[in-house]
């Protein structure tokens, strides 16, 4: 029988062999029930795993390289990648050893190369963990560097993969008054370095505070909306700017399309003691008149790379253009639901100005009645150098390199004529 730890690793293999061979997320793959036969704890060990090994890929591959003629079968380098990773980060050479050869040993298929599992590994353990620190920090795929290279140039997109690299602390949004031991961030966020269990931290179950990264935190302030106003927070799960809306007093009706992402925002409100209005619908097909509202598009989600390393390795830009036209129909119709004198905050956790600038520029030219609001920009710990030139804000990973980074975002406050 398996000892827990093999569990963990098994289980983090077959994640990476979704990831890489399937093209399919994490979120997808954890969505589906992957890890369900898991203990908590094994759950959360092998997520944390197959994260770290993706994050480190292009290093481990590096390593392994030199000692392989050819490349093994998937899951037998998904094998060695993943105890690369571990026997760099400074794991005992015995246990990790053991172990991924007993998992490769055991696979019906691939039994007959443990031999190599054993010699490669064996040589990792001996030059891997002085060699590992050398090597520069991952690159991202061509498909997705090539674009980010032409928008941003060449060397702060090697900060932005610097930032992916070193990975994400905790962030979170905390009610006024609540109080949490942290960092605070410029913009009034508050950062965990090592939280460790999220649902046991003071004020989780009283509902005093709600995770979010510190970029995802701004659109709502830059909306800022008032007691009393009625406000659409559209494609509002998993549900955090909508608990910013509420706490702020406003009239908020919640919409998006999924029944099982608005269930994460209703479990989000109860938690919280908020309330809104939860409307599960097609954007498009919903009707109204509103004071403003918040439409965090639909996107690549290119700007969350820190949290989600599986992202450039399971997809291709192949659906970047269904999105950046789904993107300018959603602005559009917002924008027929917003009254005159309203505020539209349109946002997508992007890096690729087609999901953000272009799409802000190509809108004014398309309605007469739009106007941009650089004055909401103008919010506590924003610097007014990431203020872009057609008025919207641009955040990047790289951004506060000294205290651990950000999300990248694009936000953009519309006002409509009265």
């Amino acid at each position: 029988m398996d000892d827990k730890g093999t569990q963990a690793r098994r289980a983090a293999i077959h994640l990476l062999d979704q990831v890489l061979g399937e093209g399919r997320l994490m979120s997808e793959c954890l969505g589906a029930g992957l890890l369900d036969h898991l203990e908590t704890g094994d759950r959360a060990r092998a997520q944390r795993l197959a994260t770290e090994t993706l994050r480190g890929l292009e290093r481990a591959d590096r390593l392994l390289h030199k000692h392989l003629r050819k490349s093994p079968p998937l899951m037998v380098h998904n094998a060695l990648r993943l105890g690369t990773v571990e026997l760099c980060g400074g794991e005992a050479a015995h246990g990790v050893v053991n172990a991924m050869v007993g998992i490769v040993g055991a696979h019906k298929r691939h039994a007959n190369l443990k031999g190599l599992v054993n010699a490669v590994l064996r040589k990792v353990a001996a030059e891997g963990p002085q060699a590992w620190g050398a090597l520069r920090a991952p690159r991202l795929p061509k498909w997705l560097r090539g674009p980010l290279v032409q928008a941003w140039g060449g060397e702060a997109v090697g900060a932005m993969e610097v930032a992916h690299f070193a990975g994400a602390a905790l962030d979170i949004t905390l009610k006024a008054g609540a109080e949490m031991d942290g960092r605070e961030l410029p913009t009034g966020s508050i950062r965990l370095d090592t939280p460790g269990q999220v649902s046991g931290l003071p004020g989780y179950d009283s509902g005093d505070w709600w995770v979010q990264d510190a970029a995802a935190a701004l659109p709502a302030l830059v909306l800022a909306p008032k007691p009393g106003e009625k406000v659409l927070d559209m494609c509002a799960a998993p549900g955090g700017k909508t608990m910013q809306l509420a706490v702020a007093g406003a009239s908020v009706v919640a919409l998006d399309i999924s029944q099982g992402r608005m269930r994460r925002v209703e479990e989000n409100l109860k938690r919280t003691g908020l309330t809104a209005e939860m409307v599960v619908a097609d954007g498009f097909e919903h009707q109204g008149a509103y004071d403003a509202i918040l439409l965090d598009a639909p996107c690549s989600a290119t700007g969350t790379i820190r949290r989600h390393p599986d992202l450039p390795h399971a997809k291709d830009g192949s659906d970047f253009g269904g999105l950046i036209d789904l993107q300018a129909r959603l602005l559009a119709h917002a924008w027929g639901l917003l009254k005159p004198g309203g505020r539209l905050v349109f946002c997508t956790c992007s890096l690729l100005p087609d999901e953000g600038e272009v799409q802000v520029e190509e809108a004014l030219k398309a309605f007469g009645d739009m106007s941009v609001d650089r004055a909401a920009l103008a919010l506590k710990g924003v610097d007014p150098g990431w203020i872009t030139q057609e008025g919207g804000l641009r955040l990047r990973p790289d951004f506060w390199a000294d205290q651990g980074g950000m999300d990248g975002f694009y936000i953009a406050c519309l006002r409509k004529a009265a």
